[in-house]
């Protein structure tokens, strides 16, 4: 049987750290907490659950506190995760049995991250990351932020998820002034580095910087193909938001090159249609969204909602548009069996039904 250590980075989590450690349980053999400057009772909290908290002084690099708490583990394996993460019962469970079960030539195991949710707790936001490593393997963590570990040696793929959930925002505009005081002091970005600036710069609504960045990243042609496929995607994003729309489809296509069509980049370009009034082409894209799927196993950023849920309301507004109120109608069944509780769904619901009473009320008496 293998052992695990959960190796942490914290700074005041105190609403979060025992709920975190809780859903742990028996899955962690040893836990180490860095702590990286708390001002609040999280340091106190974690030594409720372990004597191996230390301080590390915070340096601007999330990589190096990773590194750190990497180092003070003990057991076979590291397990990391931060402190608005969950373990659901059946990845905790799961990760129990995995002690016993593991394969002996394992190095690296990946699990789902899920890291947005709708109204009834569905993931919207999916992608794996490295989760679970052979101490022995000597893995190090790299990038001052969106940190990551390169995968190598024998990686294996479960289904058993860790959720996010976070009860507060993130520092405002932190990722964004790590990056610029890197490129202040001179240093290169790697790709993924480059493909991460500008995904700050977009969340800080500096869409034209961004989208320079992004079509630097895919010129280089260095990045991983999800990121490359996503970098299409922002870039559309940014270009529609500045205005250019057909650079914005061409951005969309070029996602084409690095994979099959994904139900993502084809309600974006059905977004960018139905936006111009031309619903009968939004609807052909919308149409394809249906027929593709980003595989799971992919690894890159997955929202499931475009695998059917969002075409088919857009589908229904098109029709509905169109005139076509028997097509929009399927669709919009469609989508409601899919998620009848959302707002949009129950809009819709009511649009129909009204569609309905007029109708009766249009229809001439028997007789």
């Amino acid at each position: 049987m293998i052992t695990i250590s959960l190796c942490m980075i914290v700074k005041n989590e105190e609403e979060v750290l025992a709920r975190c450690l809780d859903s742990v349980g028996r899955a962690a053999d040893e836990i180490v907490i860095a702590d990286t400057g708390s001002t609040d009772r999280t340091k106190e909290i974690a030594r409720r659950y372990t004597d191996q908290v230390y301080d590390f002084s915070w340096i601007d690099d999330f990589s190096a506190a990773r590194n750190f708490a990497f180092s003070k583990a003990k057991s076979d394996y590291i397990l990391w995760l931060d402190a608005d993460d969950v373990l659901p019962e059946k990845t905790r469970e799961g990760l129990i049995l995995l002690k016993e079960k593991l394969p002996p030539q394992t190095d690296m195991v990946m699990l789902p991250y899920h890291t947005a949710f709708d109204g009834a707790g569905r993931p919207v936001l999916t992608y794996y990351r490295e989760r679970l490593m052979r101490r022995a393997y000597g893995y190090r963590w790299e990038g001052e932020v969106h940190e990551v570990i390169p995968p190598a040696g024998n990686v294996i793929t479960l289904p058993l998820p860790v959720e996010h959930r976070k009860q507060k925002p993130t520092e405002s505009g932190r990722n964004l002034r790590i990056f610029e005081k890197l490129l202040k002091q001179g240093k290169s970005l790697s790709p993924r580095q480059q493909f991460y600036y500008a995904r700050e710069l977009m969340i800080a609504g500096r869409d034209q910087e961004a989208a320079g960045w992004l079509e630097h990243f895919l010129e280089e042609g260095k990045g991983w193909r999800e990121d490359n496929i996503r970098a299409c995607l922002d870039l559309a994003g940014c270009l529609g938001r500045l205005g250019k729309r057909q650079h914005a489809l061409a951005a969309l296509f070029r996602s084409f090159v690095y994979s099959e069509p994904r139900p993502e980049a084809c309600c974006g370009a059905g977004d960018l249609f139905s936006g111009g009034g031309e619903y009968r082409r939004a609807a052909y894209w919308y149409q394809l969204a249906l027929s593709c799927r980003q595989p799971e196993e992919s690894g890159g950023f997955r929202n499931p909602d475009y695998d059917r849920f969002i075409p088919c309301m857009q589908l229904c507004v098109c029709y509905d548009r169109l005139g076509d109120h028997a097509k929009a109608e399927e669709y919009h069944r469609q989508a409601r069996a899919l998620k009848p509780e959302d707002p949009a769904v129950a809009y819709n619901e009511a649009y129909f039904a009204g569609l309905h009473a007029a109708g009766a009320e249009e229809k001439p008496d028997a007789g």
